[in-house]
């Protein structure tokens, strides 16, 4: 037997202060829904089983069906692909086995003619190790200009056989590796945060900052909107090179001693220089028309540092993992939702939300394990599966949650099909770095980045026209494909259509934010409820149902019950949209 709380009265609603107040429609960044597209995997043209620019311009007309504004692109520049695209070899030049030039160019002129901006990755932290300075610089001298573009090092100990310091790579084991000298003896130490393949070049260097100013005018001049800016917070190392033996979490950026201790500031991460790299970086994007944007992947301890990051002559936009990062747990979600909008608004930024991308678990499998929030690096066969059911239908309310949120919102490819991690790829498979780099000890993000399913019953369900695909996909994923759910009510993707339908349709992206207080037995624990204008939002995390009256539904993420007296029951991990029957509702 389902149990409820008392019914909710709209009239009986108080709220507290204020946290967001509505603001002007302005620039398209402030408030827009932004979908990542991973190339890999969104759509191969040519069969060969790998995604690529043709595949995904013949499939833009799902981004504009979905009511996205944007789309975001994951690397898709000349690489190795030691690390999917995130070591770029030439960042002026298009892999080949994505496309040419050409396609991106026909890629940016469609998408602009549907009426999608277009955001392209960039990763000025480090390059390839193939990148031809990089191949200079081992072929130069130590001392050379050549190596002065990157951040060479002269070993300790009697021959230098020690790395300089005891940094470790996020993927993984030391974040120096040592060079062979053009004589044939053990030379200088390089850095690499990531891994070994990924050089970090010295942005100490006026060459460097102005390489990729350069790269920054070559793609605004073809006309992309923007810029992902990989590693932001990355690029400035401390020039007294301490010791700092500590290892970065992906995404969520906590650092722990081996003990599980806080060591301290990091002597690379989020270093002051990188603002006066942005401040420049701004000057070059307001040289352009159409409210251009940078957008930081920064790792920082609080959203006032994150938020630092889009001071009025900085950044447009950074993203908040918070919300990605929190349990679900409703005290911790509203207080990570109410310090990313102070800290946002202190600045005069959009807050960003973000539930997944290429680098964590899928939301609907990691919201269905135990312990929510962040989650592993990865899950293997062999691992704690999640509960599939509990998952979808989290993520679904979460979805809900942050898409009624004022500021701008970002979809992982895949996100509005519910699409669970693959958490039973074969090892023999795997590509991600830190899976080789951890001994197998992490499985990695190559569960979230599995080809996309677009058609139940065809080839690599519709992916690829030969069926090939550059990871397997689950066997049951014809359920989750586009043509299965495309007109189905109910489905995540039609949750997903009419969610997007009603925040353009109710101007949330640049609405309010009041949580709601009054609620009879609905306590803070359990319940997110705030009004955005006229919108009454309410996510139940709780086990009870929670019984609404007099208002009008517009939408939910999961079935609703019904009560005594025409009372709406919103079941427990389900949000629901609703209208409130006022006389004083707000209507900016």
């Amino acid at each position: 037997m389902t149990t409820t709380s008392p019914a909710l009265d709209p009239e009986a609603l108080t709220t507290t202060t204020l946290v967001h107040p509505a603001t002007a429609e302005a620039e398209w960044w402030r408030s827009a829904v932004i979908y990542q597209v991973y190339p890999r995997s969104f759509a191969d043209s040519d069969g060969d089983g790998l995604g690529d620019l043709p595949g995904i311009t013949a499939r833009l007309g799902h981004l504009t069906r979905l009511g996205v504004d944007a789309l975001w692109l994951s690397p898709f520049y000349t690489s190795p692909q030691r690390d999917a695209g995130y070591d770029v070899a030439d960042y002026r030049s298009v892999d080949p086995r994505f496309g040419t030039l050409a396609d991106a160019d026909a890629l940016i002129e469609k998408a602009h003619r549907l009426g999608l901006r277009v955001i392209v990755d960039l990763v000025p932290n480090h390059t390839s190790s193939e990148h031809a300075w990089f191949q200079a610089a081992l072929a130069a001298a130590p001392g050379s200009p050549e190596r002065a573009r990157y951040v060479f090092r002269d070993g300790k100990g009697p021959d230098g056989e020690q790395p300089p310091t005891n940094w470790r790579s996020v993927f993984g084991g030391p974040a120096w590796s040592r060079v062979t000298e053009a004589d044939g003896r053990p030379g200088q130490w390089y850095l690499h945060l990531f891994d070994a393949t990924q050089p970090d070049l010295n942005w100490e260097n006026d060459e460097v900052r102005a390489e990729l100013e350069s790269v920054l005018r070559f793609w605004l001049d073809r006309g992309v909107d923007g810029f992902r800016v990989d590693v932001a917070h990355g690029l400035v190392k401390d020039q007294s090179f301490p010791d700092w033996g500590h290892r970065t979490d992906m995404v969520s950026g906590d650092d722990e001693d081996d003990a599980g201790h806080d060591p301290g500031p990091s002597p690379y991460w989020d270093q002051p220089g990188v603002h006066d790299i942005y401040r420049r970086w701004h000057q070059v994007l307001a040289g352009y028309d159409g409210d251009r944007c940078l957008v930081a992947e920064a790792w920082a301890d609080t959203p006032e540092k994150i938020a630092a990051y889009t001071r009025p002559d900085e950044m447009q936009q950074a993203f908040n993992f918070d919300y990605l990062t929190t349990p679900w747990d409703a005290t911790r979600l509203r207080e990570a939702i109410t310090d990313g909008l102070t800290a946002s608004d202190a600045v005069g930024a959009p807050c960003t939300w973000v539930m997944s991308n290429h680098d964590v678990v899928r939301a609907s499998s990691r919201l269905g394990l135990p312990e929510t929030g962040k989650g592993p690096n990865g899950i293997g066969a062999d691992d704690p599966q999640p509960d599939a059911e509990l998952g979808l239908r989290r993520a679904r309310a979460a979805a809900l949650l942050m898409l009624a949120l004022p500021g701008s919102a970002y979809l992982y490819q895949g996100e509005e099909l519910g699409l669970p991690e693959h958490t039973t790829l074969p090892d023999e498979v795997r590509e991600d770095p830190a899976f080789f780099r951890t001994g197998a000890a992490e499985k990695g993000r190559d569960g979230c980045r599995v080809p996309l399913p677009w058609e139940a019953d065809a080839p690599a369900f519709g992916f690829s026209p030969t069926g090939a695909t550059w990871l397997p996909q689950p066997a049951d994923w014809g359920g989750f494909a586009v043509d299965a759910q495309k007109g189905v009510p109910g489905s995540t993707y039609e949750t997903y259509r009419t969610a997007l339908r009603l925040r353009r349709d109710f101007r949330l992206g640049t609405g309010s934010l009041a949580w709601v207080d009054g609620l009879p037995d609905c306590t803070a624990e359990r319940v997110l409820a705030f009004t955005n204008r006229e919108l009454l939002v309410l996510a139940n995390l709780g086990a009870e149902a929670v019984a609404l009256r007099d208002v009008e539904v517009l939408h939910a993420s999961g079935p609703l019950g019904g009560g005594l007296d025409g009372e709406v029951l919103v079941p427990h991990d389900t949000t629901v949209w609703a209208r409130l029957r006022r006389d004083d509702a707000e209507r900016d």
